[in-house]
């Protein structure tokens, strides 16, 4: 894991980051993953749970709420980029 900071991270770092968040992959300069759920309520109740994991991070990501279906997309716009915020936040979210 790289240490904590709001810095670009290269083409390399972020290969090796996405080794450590199974089922995240880079679209458009973004970290994106999209979770599947049994009902729509599930999903609601995973979208506030990622909106308080975010919160204590201090790092917002993107919540699109479909019907059983949640996708998650971040960045780090102060750096162009991903950043290790980034990753720390999927892993974060993974263990909700």
């Amino acid at each position: 894991m790289s240490a904590l900071a709001y810095v670009l991270l290269t083409p390399d770092q972020v290969s090796s980051e996405l080794k450590d968040v199974a089922g995240w992959q880079v679209e458009g300069g973004q970290l994106i993953r999209t979770f599947e759920f049994k009902t729509y309520k599930d999903g609601v109740v995973f979208a506030t749970a990622v909106a308080h994991v975010a919160d204590k991070l201090n790092h917002h990501p993107d919540i699109t709420i479909g019907y059983a279906k949640v996708r998650i997309a971040v960045n780090t716009h102060d750096v162009g980029g991903l950043s290790p915020y980034d990753f720390e936040l999927a892993r974060r979210i993974e263990k909700l």
